[in-house]
């Protein structure tokens, strides 16, 4: 499990998505208007509150986007605030990288100019430039509400959460679980049934799968490769699983600020050394989906083809193009493994890789997903590593912007292009989605061509549940739909 599910339980922001097809809504917010696509007026519904009782107010929208935004307090979704004016202002960036002995400068200012607060229900966001693509975003976790309690003691609030959504805070056992449960008081038009959840950690997903054949887990939202061979968790769980698409990809990103993968022209040889197809059927019994870019067929903006032969399988010119770089030593991938079909996927990539370049590719496992982040987040990466994203709202914007926009909040390769964030500035401020959407095409293919980060599937998802559990929707960000599940005792 990832540790957004649990935030998107404690919390409710203004706006939601339709768990089906991944349609925006309104949850929080009563109306988003404007005129322009840079000046929003946003009201809030009447009577929410937080956990505690306190209401939760613009100020309270405000006071949490600041907190973000603020550089100093180390928030790595802060570059989903940058469209808002005055984010520069609050958001300085560690000239030389945290490894170099220059620091980010101090800010010039603790909040942002871009909002204000009207009255208790109303608020304005002034963004720097026009970005029609603003509202949809609204429903991410960064621009969530935060009560007057986290600003008082934020320790004691990270020991007892409270946020304002359809689930509260129960208890947290480190490593081993998170428990919620329903909060009757909650506003919104979706009320859950279940009366709570409790989020279990395991240490392979085997081990959480054989739990649910026998009802000891409710819900497993990937099943381990061993039992995609065959499609065996069909049987396994006759009427008890899923197998859809949803927005996401997996790929893997070359660590630019290593010297030694800078040149595009390896990172395009590995990308033609790859496979695709084998490895799907080799290691997903042919559920993926070969990407040919890194927008996923189902969002609006994907073009078939879009990488063109860059992400087809050419041992040949892939090799060609490698000895050409003069790259020496072993190629490296790396993956944490406690991720259902993880290592056996990147075992199969190395293969391939291998046998197209010949030269050796070796598959560096890590335990567990906390350790491979770490590293990630502190920029230490010394090896190609795996990569994979899950939509944050229905965008394509949002499979560009936090991924490839320089020092973007999940730019895990620091990658930067100044013709890219050109574009990336310009589809933003398009004055209306099919314009901005031309223009995030164009940035994609830019991208490609450099090649931080090589495609390698769009995501499926295979989930199996206990026969507890009635009125099973999968979202099309992975995630079981906790508003319309039902469990029987």
């Amino acid at each position: 499990m990832g540790g957004g599910k649990v935030v998107n339980a404690l919390f409710s922001g203004l706006v939601d998505y339709r768990a089906e097809n991944a349609e925006p809504y309104n949850v929080m917010a009563e109306s988003i208007e404007t005129t322009d696509s840079k000046v929003y007026t946003i009201t809030l519904k009447e009577g929410w509150t937080f956990h505690d009782g306190t209401p939760v107010t613009s100020q309270s929208y405000i006071d949490a986007w600041n907190f973000v935004a603020y550089s100093p307090n180390g928030q790595q979704n802060a570059s989903f605030l940058s469209q808002i004016q005055g984010f520069a202002d609050v958001n300085t960036a560690d000239p030389d990288g945290a490894e170099g002995p220059e620091q980010a400068p101090q800010p010039a200012a603790t909040e942002m100019s871009g909002l204000r607060a009207i009255d208790d229900r109303t608020f304005e966001v002034t963004l720097s430039a026009p970005f029609s693509v603003f509202p949809t975003t609204l429903g991410y976790r960064a621009f969530a509400p935060l009560p007057e309690a986290f600003f008082t003691d934020q320790a004691a609030w990270e020991a007892n959460p409270i946020g304002n959504g359809p689930f509260r805070f129960v208890s947290r056992q480190p490593g081993v679980n998170i428990v919620v449960e329903r909060w009757d008081e909650w506003k919104g038009e979706e009320k859950p049934s279940i009366g709570g959840v409790e989020f279990r950690f395991y240490e392979s997903p085997d081990a959480a799968y054989a739990d649910v054949i026998a009802n000891n887990l409710d819900y497993l939202e990937a099943i381990p490769s061993s039992a995609l061979v065959g499609q065996l968790f069909e049987t396994d769980l006759p009427e008890r699983s899923v197998n859809q698409t949803y927005l996401g990809n997996t790929t893997i990103t070359f660590p630019l600020y290593d010297p030694k993968y800078q040149n595009p022209q390896l990172r395009q040889a590995i990308s033609l050394a790859i496979d695709r197809a084998a490895v799907n059927d080799t290691v997903y019994n042919g559920l993926r989906v070969p990407a040919d870019g890194y927008i996923p067929p189902s969002l609006d903006g994907y073009i078939a083809g879009q990488c063109g032969d860059l992400c087809a399988f050419d041992p040949a010119r892939a090799k060609q193009l490698f000895d050409s770089t003069g790259f020496t030593g072993p190629i490296e991938i790396s993956s944490n493994v406690d991720g259902a079909g993880n290592q056996e996927a990147f075992q199969a990539v190395c293969v391939s890789i291998t046998n197209a370049l010949g030269v050796p590719c070796n598959f560096v496992p890590v335990p567990t997903f906390g350790e491979f982040r770490t590293t990630i987040n502190a920029f230490q990466a010394t090896t190609i590593f795996r990569t994979g994203w899950v939509a944050d709202y229905p965008s394509i914007e949002n499979f560009l912007n936090p991924l490839y926009k320089t020092n973007a909040s999940s730019n895990d390769g620091q990658y930067s292009n100044p013709q890219v964030d050109a574009l990336l500035a310009q589809a933003d401020a398009a004055p209306s989605t099919e314009a901005g959407i031309a223009l995030y095409q164009e940035a994609e293919r830019a991208v490609l061509k450099d090649m931080p980060a090589v495609p390698l599937f769009y995501s499926t998802v295979q989930a199996g549940w206990s026969d507890r559990l009635q009125n099973v929707t999968t979202t099309q960000f992975r995630e079981l739909d906790l508003a319309s599940v039902t469990v029987s005792e």
